[in-house]
């Protein structure tokens, strides 16, 4: 046996310990062909490397489970929560829909175009974003790294349950949420020069009585040929949900008049 043939052994007997033993953590029982469509060698070597640097010390459950990514609860080693998104690098229709999204994107301009490089650059994308979103002051999850398709955020919520969808509660004040999302977005296009261009009620939380907006991989900048028309979609899910909850609800045009202080 080569020396090559007996390293690829032992990384094989070590991925499936870890399967066992750290993933399996919970005593829940996981659907193996998930465990193996999400945990891919090349994953299993970024998860190995943040648990050696102490980044994560324990892996526990889904806690969201989704066409283009997985969101495992887990925690450091100092008991801080985490939120670890590890993004599906065998999704081809993942493919085809982030291309609108990076394509007019300086920062991603000369990335390779196969799926793996894709994947690899929407979560350095998203972890860039939740950072220029975070630094303006818009209330996002905490990122805190991002290696190839494995990005860890911290925990929105407690003892691994989530904080719930705006879809999923009836808030006591509509109008005061309304407001702070108007002005995270303000926030988010003046301070940050992004455009969420996916945001409505399944992609905000409401954590200690605040919306926490999350999913931002598909933000653009907002130079971006589509930016425009990715707000004004946005501002339009706001509406189309609050109108009913919210008495004298702003118009889409007066929102986007907030939220960029007119500009076209």
């Amino acid at each position: 046996m080569s020396f090559r043939d007996k390293v690829d052994e032992r990384l094989n007997r070590k991925q499936k310990a870890y399967e066992k033993e750290s993933l399996m953590k919970n005593k829940r029982s996981e659907d193996y062909q998930v465990i193996e469509e999400v945990f891919d060698r090349s994953t299993l070597m970024v998860i190995y490397d943040f648990m050696n640097k102490g980044v994560i010390d324990e892996i526990f459950g889904v806690v969201n489970a989704g066409k283009e990514a997985r969101i495992y609860y887990g925690k450091d080693r100092e008991g801080n929560e985490l939120a670890i998104k590890i993004y599906l690098t065998s999704s081809a229709e993942f493919k085809k829909g982030m291309i609108p999204y990076i394509e007019g994107d300086p920062r991603f301009a000369h990335v390779r175009r196969d799926t793996r490089s894709l994947i690899y650059t929407w979560a350095q994308k998203e972890f860039k974003n939740l950072r220029r979103a975070k630094d303006a002051g818009v209330n996002v999850p905490e990122p805190l790294v991002v290696q190839k398709n494995v990005l860890i955020m911290n925990f929105i919520g407690k003892n691994g349950v989530r904080a719930p969808l705006l879809k999923e509660v009836k808030v006591e004040d509509p109008a005061k949420i309304l407001k702070q999302l108007l002005t995270y977005y303000k926030r988010l296009y003046k301070k940050a020069g992004l455009v969420h261009a996916d945001l409505s009620e399944y992609n905000i939380m409401i954590w200690k009585e605040k919306p926490v907006v999350f999913d931002v991989a598909q933000s653009v900048l907002i130079k971006h040929p589509m930016a425009n028309q990715f707000l004004r979609r946005d501002l339009e899910n706001l509406y189309k949900y609050f109108k009913r909850k919210v008495a004298d609800i702003q118009t889409v045009d007066e929102m986007y008049e907030v939220v960029t202080g007119g500009r076209n």
